[in-house]
């Protein structure tokens, strides 16, 4: 079963498939630009539709989702970890 799903493996984030990931659920994630899986335990409740952290991020570190830099990490973020708001703010502004 697929949990989440990666564009390229230079990504940092993958997005939540499924309903239902909860800390300690050992999860299958699809990169998608090579055709592999990956795997490792969520650290934290992560609701569907979200990004996880696919690498431990450091604050400051920039967010790679789909290709594409989607903004700054401002508290470090571990592997498995829920990635949002809480942790991860624009650039823009």
């Amino acid at each position: 079963m697929i949990h989440f799903v990666v564009h390229d493996d230079g990504d940092s984030v993958g997005v939540v498939v499924v309903e239902g990931v909860s800390s300690g659920d050992e999860l299958t994630g699809w990169i998608m630009d090579q055709d592999k899986d990956i795997t490792f335990k969520a650290t934290s409740d992560i609701p569907i539709g979200h990004k996880l952290a696919i690498k431990p991020m450091k604050k400051d570190d920039t967010v790679i989702k789909y290709g594409v830099d989607i903004g700054r990490v401002v508290a470090d973020i571990g592997l498995g970890e829920h990635a949002h708001v809480h942790n991860i703010k624009t650039k823009r502004w």
